[in-house]
């Protein structure tokens, strides 16, 4: 079998750079919540969820949906940083160094997404806004509580590089809730965080900037944040340009264009089949089960896939800021990744794909593969509540988790 890399010299597999971190090529494991981590402590089935996607050839892997407050998780089995679990951490990251990759953790709030049974309270968010998916209204934060967030972020950070992680992606996006304080669908605020643009970015902005200065200068911070949440009346591409520009200006490192709601348009960040039947049958409370059973083929909005689905939107990003821009949305091709290269794009962000084959780099950088086998049916994304993501369409016996 002829070796593709060699031949073609492709750019999306020589090294790349990100802030002071060099990367072997540019191939980044996206952040897909794992739901590997019970009562928010991290698994062995963690460990080698990412210790395999860094085996496969992933040039960085990224541990998902670390909330950075006990206050912010939305699901028992999501992690939230504090000292105690630095030591597991360390295993899980000198695991992915030992296969020759980067480890970045992503670090978030859910905001009024957050669960009531797994915080035991009201969730809290931009504005008093009912939660279609939780089923209850969050909490208005005070500006004390903003402050205290802020700062959490800046101290989830420095945990982050104590337990040996090489990157830090803060989640911006997806209806999160630095995406709440951005969308005016969330954010009614009367205050200096409501209204205009300038105003709605303060929060956001505030955290980047005090993450900065927490781990200096060459540290990389990359960003996830919305192009789109995929809905009238939420945030729209012109507004989300400025917002990349304003990230930029408080130093991120690189930036993740995406789209799409959790708690609206969940579907929207992923495209593919809505696996509601799966969802269903996960860990919920019954009044969600019902509301899914009557309602979810209504609520839940269908977006059919395409590869490359982000680009057209991301390109107007790559106009406008300097900082390397990381291309996502259903990439499983080496053709579109490398199409990605051409585009002006410096990395590429991929998740469904690598787990259905988590050595897809390897595989196409031997030649025997071109593309992932993943069909997009979204099963996995049902399986993060239900003992953790894994691809339901490998052959049975195969290793789940």
């Amino acid at each position: 079998m002829p070796d593709i890399a060699a031949e073609k010299q492709l750019k999306v597999l020589s090294p790349g750079k990100i802030g002071g971190l060099e990367l072997r090529n540019r191939i980044i494991r996206s952040g897909c919540f794992e739901g590997m981590c019970p009562g928010g402590f991290p698994s062995d089935p963690l460990l080698e969820h990412h210790r395999e996607a860094a085996a496969g050839g992933a040039a960085m892997t990224t541990v998902s949906y670390c909330s950075v407050s006990f206050d912010g998780r939305g699901f028992d089995s999501e992690m939230w940083m504090r000292e105690e679990i630095v030591p597991e951490l360390r295993r899980l990251t000198d695991a992915v160094h030992l296969e020759g990759a980067a480890a970045s953790i992503q670090l978030g709030h859910c905001g009024y997404f957050s669960s009531k049974s797994v915080i035991g309270r009201r969730p809290l968010g931009a504005s008093r806004k009912f939660c279609t998916f939780r089923y209850a209204f969050a909490q208005e934060m005070t500006e004390e509580e903003i402050t205290r967030v802020t700062e959490d972020f800046g101290k989830a950070a420095t945990l982050a590089i104590k337990a040996g992680f090489d990157a830090v992606e803060i989640h911006a996006g997806h209806g999160y809730l630095l995406s709440q304080f951005l969308s005016p669908y969330t954010n009614r605020r009367q205050d200096r965080y409501g209204g205009s643009l300038e105003n709605r970015m303060r929060f956001p902005a505030s955290v980047i900037k005090h993450v900065r200065e927490t781990v200096g200068a060459d540290f990389p911070i990359l960003i996830k944040m919305n192009l789109r949440d995929g809905f009238k009346g939420g945030l729209e591409l012109d507004e989300a340009i400025e917002v990349a520009k304003r990230y930029e200006a408080e130093g991120a490192s690189a930036l993740i264009p995406s789209g799409g709601f959790t708690a609206k348009t969940p579907f929207y960040m992923m495209r593919g089949r809505i696996p509601l039947k799966e969802w269903i049958h996960g860990p919920k409370s019954l009044l969600e089960k019902v509301g899914l059973l009557l309602f979810g083929s209504i609520l839940v909005q269908t977006y059919p896939f395409e590869e490359l689905f982000f680009m057209e939107d991301s390109l107007k990003v790559r106009e406008a800021v300097s900082i390397p821009l990381v291309l996502i949305g259903g990439i499983c091709s080496i053709d579109n990744m490398e199409k990605a290269m051409q585009e002006g794009f410096d990395f590429v962000q991929i998740g469904r794909a690598l787990i259905r084959d988590p050595d897809l780099v390897r595989r196409i950088e031997r030649g025997d593969w071109q593309e992932s086998q993943c069909d997009h049916c979204n099963r996995c994304v049902a399986e993060m509540e239900n003992g953790g993501v894994w691809c339901v369409s490998k052959v049975k016996g195969q290793y789940k988790g």
